[in-house]
């Protein structure tokens, strides 16, 4: 017994093509504009007595796009809920990254800065909606740019948005680099060090909290290492130096309202852990006193989480908190880690696979 299959190479004909045009054209008759636009576009001009215009070819400087014609511009992102692809159910974040504006910040001791600022911008979207007016979050934002930011001022622009999109739950996060200027250790000379900072506010069915990142870049020396080299100097009489390493803590804590912490105070709150914070201006004298200071403050990893830990827990300002620290070994070709947490705040059984990777610093 043979069987035939069609050719699905043929083309269709004139008279196909045109059966498919009628069939295309009842359709489009009793289809409303959200249905013809999830399908193309293009098929609202296929309506009956709608041609498509010459085009013009020159940009029009001079049109207004005044009040009536933005009403007729479509809208597919905030369509309805019969435009949405795929499952339709809540989504936790949706907005935008990396917007970029200059953002004056109030200092503790030297007044007002003016800092470039990375600004992200989220709201929850409910099941049943096609999506959000991303634009609509840079303008809200865009409302509070020239006042001198705090927390205040960010709960502000979150209401902004959140009102204008109609959303339950939001965040703003504001990442920065913080120039202040540090003593050398003998020399007496200064310079500018740089810390990257991290303001986040959350707001999750109704609860609002208040958040700080900061990175503190520091020399770990190997506490095993030191005694090893030591050894061999006593008994041998063999030259030997311990391995040190630049290191990173990621410092994040959840701030208790009513309560304000200047970012000079969270610098201050690691260095009082861990002393052995990296230089910025070195003469010779300052390079020897940065040994003797490696040499009395030997740390291992799971010894700066605690060191971390123990300070940011003393402090009555700061609620829930995370260290992350990260020791950048010289000895082997991996890293060496750990993730302390105090209360929920913070608390994950999965980590991103980029988290630790992201503690290094290049300086």
């Amino acid at each position: 017994m043979n069987v035939h299959t069609p050719d699905l190479s043929i083309d269709p004909s004139r008279e196909e093509a045109a059966a498919a045009l009628a069939l295309l054209r009842r359709y489009i008759a009793s289809a409303g504009e959200g249905d013809l636009a999830a399908v193309d576009p293009g098929l609202s001009a296929l309506r009956e007595g709608v041609s498509y215009p010459d085009l013009a070819c020159e940009y029009p400087a001079d049109f207004d796009a005044n009040a009536a014609y933005r009403a007729t511009l479509p809208d597919l992102q905030n369509g309805p809920a019969s435009l949405i692809k795929g499952e339709n159910r809540a989504i936790q974040h949706v907005g935008i990254s990396n917007f970029r504006l200059p953002i004056r910040y109030r200092t503790r001791d030297a007044g007002d800065l003016m800092l470039e600022t990375s600004v992200t911008g989220t709201v929850s979207l409910d099941a049943g909606k096609k999506g959000i007016n991303m634009s609509r979050i840079m303008r809200s934002f865009y409302v509070h740019a020239d006042k001198t930011f705090s927390f205040d001022v960010i709960e502000a622009a979150l209401d902004d948005y959140k009102s204008d999109l109609g959303s339950f739950d939001a965040r703003i996060q504001m990442r920065l680099s913080f120039p202040l200027r540090v003593g050398s250790l003998r020399s007496g000379l200064s310079g500018y060090q740089y810390y990257d900072i991290a303001l986040e506010l959350v707001e999750v069915a109704g609860v609002r909290r208040r958040m700080l990142h900061l990175d503190y870049v520091y020399s770990s020396t190997c506490p095993c290492s030191l005694e090893l080299s030591e050894h061999a100097r006593r008994t041998r009489g063999q030259l030997a130096t311990p391995h040190s390493q630049r290191s990173v803590a990621r410092i994040s804590v959840q701030m208790k309202p009513g309560r304000c912490l200047w970012f000079e105070d969270v610098i201050e709150l690691c260095r009082a852990a861990v002393p052995t914070e990296t230089q910025v201006m070195v003469k010779r004298e300052d390079e020897q006193a940065f040994a003797e200071l490696n040499a009395a403050n030997p740390i291992f990893v799971e010894d700066a989480a605690r060191l971390f830990a123990e300070q940011l827990h003393a402090d009555p300002r700061i609620g829930d908190f995370r260290v992350l620290a990260s020791h950048q070994e010289s000895l082997h070709s991996h890293d060496a880690v750990s993730v302390l947490t105090e209360g929920p705040t913070f608390a994950a059984q999965s980590l991103d696979p980029k988290l630790l990777a992201s503690l290094h610093h290049a300086g």
